[in-house]
């Protein structure tokens, strides 16, 4: 009897190790698909324009040749657009963090009146074209206001609740928290903005970190926004002067790409370094509605 048992069980070990070999031969080879066209344009930004065009191309550069970075650089004012850059990312990742944690907080442990209406109207915004609010946005900002060539429309939506869907993704996450925290903390005179600060955001911190990041990945793509808003080359954001750039140099393809690489390195880093919380906060978004 213990030899069929044992068996079996060697039988079953056999069979997972299989299905584990095949999961991971089927991640392996998607992950390649993925990051195939990654390795295209940095391998395209080491070569010259005749290698770039040889057929059958080459995987591999026959001569790295870093010199085009160089090259790139003496164009491309990649440091000034990456600090442009940063002045409208980082207020915008920290203010829209900040909000968005408040209103999560307020929908999800406060009562108030009217309460289900707003948040109805937080959701169904996010079903609203970006493009039909377009235009009135520029209206208000440019002649309303009169900030033209600013990168002041950029930010300060942020610091105005940080985006509908952010402050669902932090609502559903404190959704998740225990309500007895809340409590015990009361009886002991702690008030809303106690409980928010010590006991609410360490245990959201990486849905915080989570929303910081969906923040700054929409800015940093965010071409459309920010060609209506800057019109000064000054003023230009990596995505702009990556725009800029194509144009000049759209015929050599190797300072085009050794541009690109730079452009989507900075994002690249960011996100490795928050990836942990990136896959933590979006597993643990749906667990309570």
């Amino acid at each position: 009897m213990s030899e069929v048992v044992y068996g079996r069980l060697k039988s079953k070990k056999r069979n997972n190790l299989m299905m584990n070999i095949v999961t991971l031969v089927v991640i392996v080879f998607f992950a390649i698909l993925v990051l195939f066209p990654i390795w295209w344009i940095f391998r395209t930004s080491l070569m010259t324009t005749p290698e770039i065009y040889k057929y059958p191309p080459s995987l591999i550069p026959p001569n790295w040749l870093f010199s085009n970075y160089e090259k790139t650089l003496e164009t491309f004012r990649f440091w000034k657009y990456l600090f442009n850059t940063m002045v409208i990312i980082v207020p915008s990742c920290l203010a829209g963090t900040y909000t968005a944690t408040l209103c999560g907080y307020a929908f999800a442990r406060l009562r108030f009146r009217g309460k289900q209406f707003i948040w109805t109207l937080c959701i169904g915004s996010m079903l609203l074209p970006a493009m039909v609010t377009l235009i009135p946005l520029y209206i208000g900002w440019t002649r309303g206001l009169g900030l033209h060539d600013s990168y002041l429309p950029l930010i300060l939506p942020y610091f105005c609740g940080g985006g509908a869907f952010n402050i669902f993704l932090i609502r559903q996450f404190i959704l998740s928290i225990p309500r007895e925290l809340d409590q015990a903390a009361t009886i002991d005179g702690a008030g809303y903005f106690r409980i928010l600060f010590s006991i609410i955001m360490p245990a959201i911190k990486p849905a915080m970190i989570v929303v910081a990041l969906f923040i700054f990945i929409g800015l940093w793509n965010d071409l459309l926004q920010q060609m209506i808003y800057i019109n000064s080359s000054d003023k230009y954001t990596i995505a702009l002067g990556l725009t800029n750039f194509r144009g000049q140099f759209k015929s050599d393809w190797s300072l085009t790409m050794a541009a690109t690489c730079m452009s989507f390195a900075p994002g690249v880093i960011f996100y490795l370094i928050g990836q942990k919380y990136f896959v933590e906060g979006i597993t643990m978004t749906g667990i309570k509605s």
